[in-house]
């Protein structure tokens, strides 16, 4: 049946869309996103490969899981999913030793081009990145990259998949994070912000080309809750706030004048911050035990004994009152979009407190 606030919630998503995305298919959440996205980009081109970066989180359901790049996806992994994983830019810890952004950006593209060959671009139906990653390290891809991952889609008949699960609706100061460069995917995948979590709801939303190929060729697929009406309701709502009481805009002004510069600052003084990273309300520290060598705080998926500095620092943050997120060797700073300036540096006050823990198994300058 039609559901009026099923209607308004997508006409309200496809104004915020870039390009021609104006067809939404509602889920429960964000990994149902990803694979519903999947399969319709399989259906779409009649391909089954799907290629995904390293450093990605894409959810925890079957296909989401296995094109998932970090060690998330490592217990569920049945390496029959036809994902093939990639390295994506990250010019801080550089898979291609490249030196600045233009390298970087050049290289990892050179290195994508690569992998479609071998992999025989007939083969791939389709490539998803997060537009910025999210819990693998809120990396911001550098200019130029996602452009051209979308013109190597174009060339080889790939669909292109922008994961917006954490970074739309708002987090990195724009509605979607594509728009920071310009780039329109053939599909979005959303949750999360869409409704602020209220209740559960997610979706994809579709360009013309790929929505035609379901206009006389029902998509198989479909959800008893997609598109509750009690959940799109909260999306209505949510969308209508958001864009009333400017929290877009906010978020943008807090990253460029707010969390920024004291991040910056934080970086400066600590010998444990290696890197800052984001935009908008959507940040991560890299702690280092060297800021020369780059060596991380901790190894890589480190437990127990070897994790013991990022706990302790972890615990100096919650003494505090700041409830932090780790992740490895890194803290993200990722607030709600809706926080005032003097809450934002309240909490990055009390980082900057907690840090001093970390330092102690850090180099100083």
């Amino acid at each position: 049946f039609a559901v009026d606030v099923r209607s308004e919630a997508a006409r309200l998503i496809a104004e915020r869309t870039p390009g021609d995305l104006d067809k939404i298919f509602f889920t429960n959440g964000g990994a149902e996103a990803v694979e519903n996205a999947v399969r319709m980009a399989r259906l779409h081109t009649g391909r089954q490969k799907v290629m995904s970066a390293y450093r990605s989180y894409h959810g925890a359901t079957a296909a989401a899981i296995n094109l998932t790049g970090d060690p998330r996806r490592w217990p569920s992994d049945t390496a029959s999913a036809g994902v093939v994983h990639f390295w994506g830019p990250y010019l801080y810890r550089s898979a291609f030793h490249a030196g600045t952004e233009e390298q970087e950006c050049e290289r990892a593209l050179r290195h994508l081009a690569d992998t479609i060959a071998f992999e025989g671009p007939q083969s791939i139906a389709a490539i998803i990145l997060e537009s910025v990653p999210g819990t693998a390290g809120i990396m911001t891809p550098p200019p130029g990259y996602l452009a051209g991952v979308r013109e190597l889609c174009d060339r080889y008949g790939i669909v292109f998949i922008l994961d917006e699960v954490m970074s739309g609706f708002g987090r990195t100061g724009k509605w979607f994070a594509a728009e920071h460069w310009e780039v329109t995917p053939d599909l979005i995948c959303f949750a999360k912000g869409v409704n602020s979590g209220y209740v559960p709801l997610g979706g994809v939303a579709i360009s013309g080309a790929i929505a035609e190929t379901f206009a006389t060729r029902p998509y198989p697929g479909g959800l008893t809750y997609s598109g509750h009406p009690l959940a799109c309701a909260a999306a209505v709502a949510t969308m209508n706030a958001m864009e009333e009481e400017g929290v877009v805009e906010h978020a943008a002004h807090l990253g460029e004048n707010v969390i920024g510069p004291a991040l910056a600052e934080i970086a400066a003084r600590h010998p444990s911050v290696g890197e800052v990273r984001g935009l908008g309300a959507f940040w991560a520290l890299e702690l280092v035990r060297n800021k020369e060598t780059r060596e991380p705080l901790v190894p890589y998926n480190a437990a127990g004994a070897d994790n013991a500095p990022m706990a302790e620092f972890a615990a100096a943050c919650k003494a505090s009152g700041l409830w932090p997120f780790v992740n490895m060797n890194r803290t993200h700073v990722v607030p709600p979009c809706t926080i005032s300036e003097t809450e934002a540096k309240e909490g990055l006050a009390l980082l900057d407190e907690a840090l001093t823990v970390a330092d102690r198994h850090a180099v100083s300058a």
